[in-house]
């Protein structure tokens, strides 16, 4: 996603939207959090979430801009993304890709398909 990010930046807003915690310690933990030391509970306010969003975009290496869903998980009921996906708006506002559920189902060079085509219009 950063490479797609620096190559159209300057055409189209990018944005991460952080979400609730797939992984929580208070929930359903996996193994690769527990290597990699993202631990964390379940946010119980918007300060938390906000924390714990920024400890995991600096640790992926995520340069996007991010948005922080609020705590009733508004914009992941809007848009299905947990555990993740990837979308391109079109600028009415109408969906012009949704990929499957991420990361397994991201599918980049899809997304720059239709980001040229959202683009070219």
């Amino acid at each position: 996603m950063n490479r797609l990010y620096e190559r159209y930046r300057d055409r189209a807003a990018f944005y991460v939207v952080y979400i609730e915690e797939a992984h929580p310690v208070d929930a359903w933990q996996v193994d690769d959090n527990v290597e990699q030391k993202v631990l964390f509970k379940n946010p119980v306010s918007g300060e938390e979430r906000s924390s714990v969003a920024g400890v995991c975009l600096t640790k992926l290496g995520i340069k996007l801009p991010a948005l922080v869903d609020d705590l009733k998980n508004t914009a992941e009921r809007a848009y299905t993304g947990w555990p993740d996906r990837l979308y391109v708006v079109d600028r009415q506002g109408r969906i012009a890709f949704k990929s499957p559920p991420g990361p397994f189902g991201f599918r980049p060079a899809e997304l720059e398909k239709a980001l040229e085509r959202v683009l070219a219009k």
